[in-house]
């Protein structure tokens, strides 16, 4: 009836229909298999929700008009209750049909008017599985580079969830400065990546107990620079690049690597610049003891009088201090990012001598 298409054949595609009507099922399953997709069908919202938990697809083809949960709503919890916020979804509508901006606005990827044209549908279907295969390779590139920045940072650190703890102290911290979800993801992201340029870094150097040679010190204060160029090739990390390389820039000029003074520091940088410090002086170190609260300020404040620190930013970080402390304290069911599975994974099998509890929350 229509024309094959051998695009999918050895990697079939998985499509969740879901419709009401159990004719139109069938005719899109038809349609469908024409392109050699692999078809689930649900009948109405809820067996759709519990298909996706199940199960894997790569797009999902949604009818708008349906008893109960219709395809609006089905769309918004998939969206968010789900969390699936890049699985294509297409809705299939009448032609008269005027909520197509509702639809959108829920999160739907595309949508499709009855009667259709059957190489129309098999078309949409094709590029939107397109789209989701560059993005999944997209994500296992960034969870494998979340995950050698979560090595890098065992080897230097031996402090299992430095990264989870930034994490969450940046949310907190960036939260209270009325940052926006993008730069609070950034930051979040800065966390875990922020030290990856030490994989260039000896490990003779990185697990020194002693001082380091004036040599020593040049090529670790390079860190942030080979940081930066690692993850400026990756694009969707790219804006997080501005923090791996200026977070050891200092108010008065006096930091690097560029020497950059006041506001002519990126913003994430400063804020995140303040959570990396503090998370050095709460814990301990295998050269110091955990400071106190009280001497964490103390610490600031003189930090700050001598012109390293963004003034107003620590005057902000100090209140969360002294008047909710707790805030900052990681939670236990911390989320973790997309490369967390692959570090414990090495972590268990004792290839990396590190504490295989959680290391980073979710990007």
């Amino acid at each position: 009836m229509f024309s094959e298409c051998s695009e999918f054949r050895h990697d079939p595609c998985r499509v969740l229909i879901v419709d009401d009507d159990g004719y139109h099922r069938a005719l899109e399953r038809e349609i469908l298999a024409a392109g050699h997709f692999e078809i689930v069908e649900a009948a109405n919202g809820d067996e759709a929700l519990a298909a996706l938990i199940d199960s894997s697809f790569d797009a999902v083809l949604l009818d708008l008009r349906m008893p109960d949960m219709d395809g609006i709503e089905v769309c918004t919890r998939i969206r968010r209750d789900l969390e699936m916020s890049l699985l294509p979804i297409i809705i299939v509508t009448g032609t008269g049909d005027q909520n197509l901006e509702a639809s959108l606005l829920a999160g739907a990827t595309d949508f499709i008017r009855k009667p259709y044209n059957p190489l129309e549908l098999l078309a949409r279907i094709r590029s939107a599985v397109r789209q989701k295969r560059i993005t999944d390779e997209l994500d296992s590139v960034e969870s494998l580079l979340f995950a050698v920045a979560r090595m890098v940072e065992a080897k230097d650190e031996q402090i299992g969830d430095h990264c989870s703890r930034l994490a969450h102290t940046a949310t907190v911290f960036g939260e209270a400065l009325g940052l926006n979800k993008q730069d609070l993801r950034d930051l979040r992201r800065g966390a875990i990546l922020h030290d990856i340029g030490k994989l260039a870094i000896p490990d003779k150097i990185l697990q020194k107990r002693g001082p380091l040679t004036t040599a020593e010190t040049a090529l670790m204060e390079q860190h942030t620079v080979t940081g930066a160029l690692l993850c400026s090739g990756l694009r969707s990390v790219s804006s997080v690049t501005p923090i791996i390389r200026h977070h050891h820039e200092r108010w008065d000029g006096t930091g690097g690597p560029d020497g950059l003074k006041g506001e002519q520091i990126p913003l994430l940088a400063r804020v995140f610049q303040i959570v990396d410090i503090h998370d050095a002086l709460a814990h301990a170190r295998p050269y110091k003891k955990a400071y106190p609260v009280d001497k964490i300020i103390s610490t600031f404040e003189e930090e700050t009088a001598r012109g390293w620190r963004d003034p107003k930013l620590v005057a902000v970080f100090l209140d969360i201090l002294r008047t909710r402390p707790d805030d900052l304290r990681l939670p236990e069911d911390a989320r973790l990012d997309s490369g967390a599975g692959i570090f414990d994974e090495l972590a268990a099998t004792g290839v990396l001598e590190a504490d295989p509890r959680p290391y980073c929350a979710s990007p």
